[in-house]
């Protein structure tokens, strides 16, 4: 391996007392939850270290005294190609918060499309808000994972007026094509829609594909809301922030203009980390992506190998493979099985909500030993 990531050994990763590492006995391996298992960006953990050096512990400042907008515009820029006018982000707690904010504050008291397997507090946050959700789900036998614009385009018509959109996608792994993503637009304009797009994978592209935000597509940027933090990429959700970028600027108005107690929860030292990453992350972030595309070839030789009945959808972006082992005929659950009898946590696929039975996610931010480990562990348990 070339490059800075520096793989963290296990003791190092238990002392963190995160919740992937907590939550596994000694002898199980944590292959579930979205944390990664690298040492943190060095430009991250400075400006971290100072802060609280600094004693950084007080109410956050106004989000446009802390330079966050404007690192957010020219990181979008950089990355994505995407104009963002710094005026309409607006900082949250973090993605799903500002999911949340979005949907009760700029979206119909009306049903709201969830493209499924999802992401699963996406299937809690909508009746959070008060909405009722419409699954769309993938059908596990499509050689390709992609939006089913006809369900959509059933639902919209039949009521419903927001689609929540994983844009990379999780768990499918997807970074969409802009034929994808017009086509989805054009349906939303039919019906006078919006959209609420979780782009918090969107550093993590991996080689052969490229992120799009579905913002950024001409004539989307009036219905849409778009959400996204260096806190998946960068690896520090705990610290707490993200950041809100309204489409409108009625929207920016509606969102300034709601009471503190709805929107406060960005942390002065998500702040600093956001504000780092986005300023002095690229090469570390450049790096991290190599990895992960190396662990990818590496995850689909020891698939291939080991496991050939287990299909993998395509892994685009994320680190976190979606795995279809319906094909070994298995008589209880696979997560379960991988659990009992191969000491590896991965995340069961029923949680993802409609088109996720027989499936796992498997997170691959790790050591290339701890995904060869995870594989053989898993074509013992599931043999």
């Amino acid at each position: 391996m070339t490059g800075v990531i520096e793989d963290l050994p296990e003791d190092a990763c238990r002392a963190r007392a995160s919740v992937k590492w907590d939550l596994a006995p000694d002898g199980v391996l944590p292959a579930w939850v979205a944390e990664t298992d690298f040492a943190p960006c060095p430009a991250v953990q400075s400006a971290v270290q100072d802060a609280v050096a600094r004693g950084t512990y007080g109410y956050s400042t106004s989000d446009h005294r802390t330079g966050l907008p404007e690192a957010t515009a020219a990181f979008c820029e950089r990355h994505f190609g995407w104009d963002v006018d710094p005026g309409r982000v607006v900082l949250v707690g973090d993605v799903m918060a500002g999911v949340h904010l979005a949907l009760t504050t700029l979206c119909e008291p009306a049903p709201v499309v969830v493209p499924t397997p999802a992401y699963p507090p996406f299937l809690d946050a909508v009746p959070l808000a008060g909405r009722e959700l419409v699954p769309v789900p993938l059908d596990p036998d499509a050689g390709h994972a992609a939006l089913d614009l006809e369900r959509v385009e059933a639902a919209l018509a039949a009521g419903a007026r927001t689609v929540l959109l994983c844009n990379p996608h999780n768990p499918w792994g997807r970074a969409f094509r802009r034929e994808e993503l017009e086509a989805l637009r054009d349906v939303v304009l039919r019906h006078g829609a919006r959209v609420v797009s979780d782009d918090i994978h969107a550093p993590l592209v991996l080689p052969g594909a490229r992120h799009l935000p579905y913002a950024s597509l001409p004539g989307a940027a009036e219905h849409t809301t778009t959400v996204l933090s260096a806190s998946k990429a960068f690896n520090v959700p705990g610290l707490k922030c993200a950041q809100l970028v309204a489409g409108s600027e009625a929207d920016r108005r509606a969102l300034r203009g709601v009471p503190l107690v709805a929107n406060h929860g960005a942390s002065p030292l998500g702040i600093v980390a956001n504000l780092a990453a986005f300023t002095g992350g690229d090469t570390w972030l450049a790096d991290l992506v190599r990895r992960l595309d190396e662990n990818r070839a590496l995850l689909a030789g020891l698939l291939a190998k080991q496991l050939p009945g287990v299909r993998m959808r395509p892994l685009e972006a994320t680190y976190l493979a979606w795995l279809d082992v319906r094909g070994l005929g298995l008589d209880d659950d696979p997560s379960v099985l991988a659990e009992r009898r191969g000491r590896v946590l991965v995340n069961d696929g029923r949680t993802f909500g409609p088109g996720g039975d027989g499936h796992v996610r498997l997170n691959i931010a790790t050591s290339p030993g701890r995904v060869a480990e995870a594989i053989d562990r898993l074509a013992g348990a599931w043999a």
